[in-house]
């Protein structure tokens, strides 16, 4: 090894062309599939440049490098680092000559698994006796790295890699318990634009617009990547991407229901200069956090909690009033949502210990503030199993969501009410997530908590109730003023019938809904019973829209007797009211004139028809291929001004749209269009039908994408 004399370099014919072996390099970094000219690395991880020389080296001088980012570049802040050839500088940056020809010097430089990430200028000064001098070798994005077992955010398996940080479409669970829907999402992080789009999400929150460098510097750590993440995407405190909108109409922006991807959403936010895009709903705002976070190549998934708790005053009881005729009664502001959606990310907590290292719960929807502002996360899953709700950040929120018991009241007037029921097993089910390598759903509730009704998972939440500072089951020590007229009474009297609400067939669009609620008598006492049946439509977070039906019925019970009422919801009955969440409550309300009352429940979702999507023919890169669609009008009306998108990481550059003017009563309909893949693979093409008249009916389809031999 030798000292190179550059001074003859710069002052005579100085450097010529920097190679940054772009294509290499990105290979080795596990960043090919990004659309940018730009070199894209992987902190902890070596990567080579040339330097082409106009004239032959000498071997007295020396050359030094400097790497920096952010507005203010800083060596104690971490955000400047200066290091010279063949000796690794104090920061962990290190540059060695890999090889030398008279005209041509081969370097190999490598950033420390701790750095910090986002685009950085590459300086290289020289010494040349007394005289220095400078050049400006160019720029390159640094992002976290989980092939590195050094870096925080490690992953050892290289298939859930695949999955978590370079698998660019995802199916998000929604639906309710019983009825699980797949919905395709396309996550896009390697598209044009995205990453510096990312970038700029980092750059547009409040911490940075406060304290720049300090921001910056605080970049090599992705448990503050993913909260400030959190934060951001959501509009609320810091006009971020999405702005949520859960009731009315959507006519200024677009029906949360319709996205189908993240990327439309950020280049409409970025295209706006960073005006929030209207509107997001719980699936949006995850959507979009999984886009970020993986594209700046921390592991990421989306997850569905299943009856997920809303507990506003975190005493881990959902209290739900209701009157005599099931209507829903607004005493209490804690919800249970059919589905909620959130993102967990995969890093070590030094904050808090190796225990909770792993998967971390993160939440962008904006429902509560934590530390004066609408974010949330990271909470570590171990410490939700554990009811360690002490723990940084939020765990009470999220321990809550999956946790909470929950409890249903009859208020006869301001003095009397009755506890009709109470259940510990219903918060926090089918904890949902997209398999590794296909799309089945995989059930991860035991990573949130231990068998319901275990004596385990009682302990842990009489630990949580314990730490909150909650008394008992329902009463805190501080109880907000609109809850302080009611006093905890005894629990839940069992009612001496038992009753089900069955549907007959499976619910479709434009067809009426029939159902049947069984009684049972359960004792040998003669039974008179007052049954008050009530259906509404309802949004995913289980707040009703509209009324539409009410029935009333008397039903005379002998011993352990059973009967059956059958009913219908015709379709002109629900559809002036059916949201687009195509969700109907129906809810029973049985009453005695001894004994307690009995609620009977349940949720609807209505089935869209199916979308048929056909590849015709092979699929290759840079190859047309023809993509034919059949759908169906599900109604026994006419619709117009309907449209087709089609949109796909991979497949298509953007949204394509294509118009559906006419559709006659139950008209099936075909339309066929060309994609042009750019990207080999597994590819996820998503076609979704819009129409004013019935909510959208979407589909999906894989295909493999051959490379161009």
């Amino acid at each position: 090894m030798f000292l190179i004399n550059m001074s003859c370099v710069f002052s005579a014919l100085k450097i010529g062309k920097v190679n940054w072996q772009s294509k290499l390099n990105k290979a080795a970094h596990h960043t090919s599939d990004y659309s940018s000219t730009e070199l894209i690395l992987r902190r902890g991880q070596p990567f080579n440049i040339s330097l082409n020389l106009k004239t032959t080296a000498q071997s007295w001088d020396s050359f030094t490098f400097i790497a920096s980012t952010g507005p203010s570049p800083d060596e104690s802040q971490q955000t400047k680092a200066v290091f010279s050839l063949s000796e690794e500088g104090s920061n962990g940056w290190s540059a060695t000559q890999e090889s030398s020809e008279p005209r041509c010097l081969s370097l190999s430089i490598l950033s420390p698994a701790d750095a910090v990430v986002g685009r950085y200028k590459l300086q290289l000064q020289v010494l040349a006796g007394n005289k220095l001098s400078s050049k400006v070798l160019g720029q390159f994005v640094l992002l976290f790295n989980p092939w590195c077992p050094d870096d925080d955010v490690y992953m050892a398996n290289e298939k859930e890699r695949q999955e978590y940080v370079l698998n660019d479409s995802g199916i998000i669970f929604q639906g309710v318990e019983k009825d699980i829907e797949e919905e395709a999402w396309n996550y896009g992080q390697f598209e044009e634009d995205i990453l510096d789009i990312s970038l700029a999400v980092l750059d547009r929150s409040l911490n940075h617009r406060e304290d720049p460098a300090l921001d910056v510097s605080r970049r090599n750590s992705p448990v503050y990547v993913s909260r400030v993440i959190s934060a951001t995407v959501n509009s609320n405190d810091d006009k971020g991407v999405v702005e949520g909108k859960w009731s009315g109409r959507f006519r200024s922006g677009t029906n949360p229901l319709r996205w189908s991807g993240s990327v439309t959403i950020l280049r409409r936010w970025h295209r706006a200069r960073y005006r929030p895009v209207r509107y997001g709903q719980c699936w949006v705002f995850a959507g979009v956090t999984c886009t970020v976070l993986r594209c700046l190549g921390i592991p990421t998934r989306v997850i569905t909690n299943f009856n997920s708790a809303h507990d506003k005053n975190l005493n881990l009881s959902i209290d739900k009033y209701i009157d005599v005729s099931g209507n829903n009664l607004h005493l209490s502001e804690d919800s249970v949502w059919n589905f909620h959606v959130w993102n967990e990310s995969w890093f070590v907590r030094r904050d808090l210990g190796s225990f909770y290292d792993g998967w971390q719960v993160l939440d962008a929807t904006p429902q509560e503030r934590s530390k004066g502002i609408y974010q949330c996360g990271p909470a570590s899953t171990r410490a939700i199993k554990e009811g360690d709700v002490d723990l940084d950040y939020d765990s009470p929120f999220v321990f809550a969501a999956v946790n909470a018991d929950c409890v249903t009241w009859i208020r006869y007037s301001k003095k009397r009410k009755e506890r009709i029921y109470s259940d510990t097993r219903k918060i926090g089910k089918f904890i949902s997530t997209k398999a590794v390598g296909t799309n089945a759903r995989v059930d991860v509730t035991d990573n949130y908590k231990y068998p319901e009704g275990s004596l385990k998972e009682r302990q842990v939440y009489k630990k949580a109730l314990k730490l909150l500072g909650v008394k008992r089951p329902g009463k805190r020590s501080r109880i907000p003023r609109s809850r302080r007229g009611f006093s905890r009474p005894q629990p839940a009297q069992t009612p001496s019938i038992s009753g089900k609400l069955l549907l007959d067939a499976s619910p479709v669009v434009g067809q009426d809904i029939l159902l049947t609620l069984t009684l049972k008598n359960l004792v040998s006492d003669f039974k008179t019973i007052k049954v008050k049946l009530k259906a509404s439509a309802i949004l995913y977070t289980r707040k009703p829209k509209a009324e539409i039906l009410q029935l009333h019925r008397s039903v005379k019970l002998g011993s352990e007797e059973v009967k059956e009422i059958s009913f219908k919801i015709s379709y002109s009955q629900y559809k002036n009211s059916l949201v687009d969440d195509r969700k109907i409550l129906v809810t029973a309300v049985c009453q005695m004139k001894r004994g307690a009352s009995l609620l009977v429940e349940k949720d609807i979702v209505l089935q869209d028809p199916f979308l048929t999507i056909k590849v015709l023919g092979p699929a290759m890169v840079h190859k047309p291929v023809n993509v034919e669609v059949t759908f169906t009008n599900p109604l026994c009306e006419e619709v117009t001004d309907c449209v087709l998108r089609a949109e796909g990481s991979g497949l298509l550059k953007e949204q394509l749209r294509i118009c559906v003017e006419r559709m006659a009563p139950m008209e099936t309909s075909t339309v066929e269009f060309e994609i042009i893949p750019y990207r080999s693979g597994t590819r996820q093409l998503q076609v979704d039908l819009v129409c004013t008249h019935f909510s959208d009916i979407k589909g999906f389809v894989m295909l493999h994408v051959a490379p161009t031999h």
